[in-house]
């Protein structure tokens, strides 16, 4: 169940590891939130342009964490600090190229979420 996308800046392609940085997440999340890693699906989005602030050279990372409703604020905002932790983590510095992670922790709606296995 638990949706995450993960939007980053195209000039940190070669600055993490997309597929450790996902495992790691099922791995870290799934216990908080009663979810079978088999149950989480992670996608990348490359961006391949964006203006932050006033234009200087910038990039950034956004993590967006879908789960079912019924969860407390205090779990989302653990679930947050958590992943944004794993995402410092997975991150290496780009050479005069600041970066801002940002995450956002969403519920997704427990009677119009479906999944099929086909």
């Amino acid at each position: 169940m638990p949706q995450i996308t993960v939007e980053y800046s195209a000039e940190l392609s070669e600055a993490f590891d997309r597929r450790a940085l996902a495992l790691a997440l099922h791995r870290t999340v799934g216990p908080l939130v009663s979810a079978e890693v088999a149950a989480f699906k992670t996608r990348f989005r490359q961006i391949e342009e964006s203006v932050i602030g006033d234009g200087s050279p910038a990039a950034m990372i956004h993590i967006r964490v879908g789960l079912l409703t019924g969860r407390s604020v205090e779990l989302k905002q653990e679930v947050g600090q958590v992943a944004a932790g794993i995402a410092r983590d997975h991150l290496k510095p780009v050479e005069g190229l600041p970066t801002q992670v940002t995450l956002e922790v969403y519920d997704l709606d427990r009677e119009q979420y479906q999944k099929f296995v086909i």
